[in-house]
């Protein structure tokens, strides 16, 4: 098939808006969980994980997320899950854009300030989901995760991802993470979120013409809260 054809030049179309998505919603994740530090009313559960480790090792925040998701990823080899271009995109490209959102963005101190920025955040995060997972890459590493356990144990997404996730908090908070109201909110809103967002920026299968979104579990690992 030549790639001038129209159906050549719709798949290369939709090859290059899956590329676009995946790597501006991996950059937006990484700013809107600056957002969330900045805010400093809680973070997101891994956040919490990122920035208690940051308080320990005196590493930047990124830099932990960077370390920590290439360790979630080698967890992926007993359980036998298949990284894609998104899972390996996923531990570098947040990590740089979250340390140098920080660098840019100041503290905020104040409710009146505090709030409408930890808004933004998770927002902005759910957007972020919606977009790299659109994009068909692969799931990030922690959702891989999820569901590699799922899988093996044959225990639901919600409760795999909630065991995990409550682990993380509590890892997190006890080595100087940030846990708040932000977290909750986070915790309550993000699959909402991520649901409209996945529905926002679904993407066309350019040789189906039918609407496919994460066509596998990450979707599931984000939505079944």
């Amino acid at each position: 098939m030549s790639p001038l054809s129209p159906l050549g030049g719709r798949i290369l179309s939709t090859l290059f808006r899956r590329l676009l998505q995946l790597y501006l919603g991996l950059v937006l994740y990484g700013v809107s969980s600056a957002l969330l530090v900045r805010g400093g009313l809680g973070l997101e559960p891994w956040g919490v994980l990122h920035q208690g480790l940051a308080e320990r090792t005196g590493l930047t925040i990124g830099v932990v997320s960077i370390i920590v998701g290439a360790v979630v990823l080698l967890l992926w080899i007993p359980i036998r899950q298949k990284p894609g271009l998104g899972t390996i995109s996923n531990v570098f490209v947040i990590g740089v854009a979250m340390d140098g959102t920080l660098a840019l963005v100041p503290e905020v101190h104040g409710l009146a300030v505090q709030i409408p920025v930890m808004v933004a955040g998770i927002v902005l995060n759910g957007a972020a989901t919606g977009l790299y997972i659109s994009a068909r890459f692969g799931p990030g590493p922690r959702d891989g995760l999820m569901t590699g356990l799922h899988r093996l144990t044959g225990r639901s997404i919600r409760l795999v991802r909630t065991a995990i996730e409550v682990a993380v908090v509590a890892t997190g908070f006890v080595l100087g993470g940030s846990v708040g109201v932000g977290t909750v909110a986070y915790a309550l809103s993000i699959g909402p979120l991520a649901h409209l967002f996945l529905r926002v920026f679904a993407i066309p299968a350019a040789d189906e013409g039918s609407r496919v979104v994460a066509g596998a579990s990450p979707e599931r690992a984000i939505l079944r809260r």
